[in-house]
């Protein structure tokens, strides 16, 4: 691992910047977050240690660990922060910072899986429940799809995942792009300010 020393953490700015990230700084590195944490010891590192190394501006460190995207979103870390910061937050941010810089973590293929679900929400309109899946192991391992045909003959059978998706209207599809495109802008226009 490397630390920045001398000059500016750009790194530190640009995660305080991000919603979610404002309150990073504020953060004492009692360890409450990373002792209430159910998936710590699945991390590459804990929340604390993640917040010392991002404040440090070990980027790549940060960015290319399996650590936010192990984050279960419990906010049992947000409960019992004595600062008020909410860690689950930073996390999100993290990973939509590893996702717009292209670092990716071998130990984990949930960025694999927002992906493809932000695609296919885009192409339909919706979550074609079957087709995202399909979609998925068919980058990740066609194989591990296997282990899970019990799982999805069940959903099938209750209704929950129907093969045949149901489609927006060309011009609701047209609405809905139009609305994830502006979204897209104003994030682009943000990130320039």
């Amino acid at each position: 691992m490397t630390t920045k020393v001398h000059g500016v953490n750009d790194f530190i700015q640009e995660i305080s910047t991000m919603p979610g990230g404002e309150k990073i700084n504020l953060c004492i590195q009692c360890g409450t977050c990373s002792a209430s944490c159910p998936n710590a010891n699945k991390m590459d590192y804990t929340p604390r240690e993640l917040i010392a190394m991002a404040r440090a501006g070990m980027r790549e460190e940060v960015l290319s660990s399996n650590s936010m995207w192990l984050c279960l979103s419990c906010y049992m870390c947000t409960v019992r922060c004595p600062r008020g910061i909410v860690p689950t937050y930073i996390m999100h941010a993290l990973e939509h910072l590893a996702m717009r810089h292209h670092i990716a973590s071998p130990r984990t293929r949930t960025p694999t899986l927002y992906k493809v679900f932000s695609d296919t929400v885009y192409a339909a309109g919706h979550i074609p429940r079957f087709g995202c899946m399909t979609r998925f192991y068919l980058q990740v391992n066609p194989f591990r799809a296997l282990k899970n045909i019990p799982v999805a003959l069940s959903l099938f059978k209750h209704g929950r995942m129907p093969i045949k998706p149901t489609r927006l209207k060309p011009e609701a599809l047209k609405q809905f792009r139009a609305i994830l495109d502006t979204a897209e802008t104003l994030e682009a226009h943000h990130e320039i300010l």
